[in-house]
């Protein structure tokens, strides 16, 4: 499963990726992280541009700030075009706990959860981790 990390996660999605080595989930599921910069969107891409590049490439998005202001929001754009076979967003539940060890090791954990039973998982709009 592929990641699209949103631009204000970008230096987590090394340390993601580390815990899940580190902790050996890879060998239960394929994971990547991949950044706007890489798939050549812009930072101040709006959400429904980014929900719509995800979805058309199978990623799900990881991010901590997306919001609910405007017809383009994240929210609004996932009530509109959400269907059964959408991949879900992923928000980090607290950006601050981010610095904390163990909270960055639950959110990973998470992340592998969702991965390896992501046929439950479609459809559900948003998921706040961990």
């Amino acid at each position: 499963m592929t990641f699209l990390i949103d631009y204000n996660l970008d230096g987590y999605a090394l340390i993601f990726l580390g815990i899940l080595v580190k902790g050996g989930w890879l060998e239960f599921a394929s994971v990547q992280f991949v950044t706007f910069r890489e798939v050549g969107l812009a930072m101040e891409s709006s959400d429904r541009v980014v929900w719509r590049y995800a979805q058309e490439h199978q990623m799900m998005i990881l991010t901590a700030n997306r919001n609910m202001k405007g017809g383009d929001s994240l929210e609004q754009v996932m009530r509109e075009e959400n269907t059964e076979n959408s991949l879900p967003v992923l928000t980090i539940g607290s950006l601050d706990r981010l610095s904390e060890a163990d909270y960055r090791q639950r959110c990973a954990e998470r992340l592998i959860e969702i991965v390896v039973d992501i046929d439950n998982y479609k459809g559900v709009g948003r998921l706040f981790i961990p």
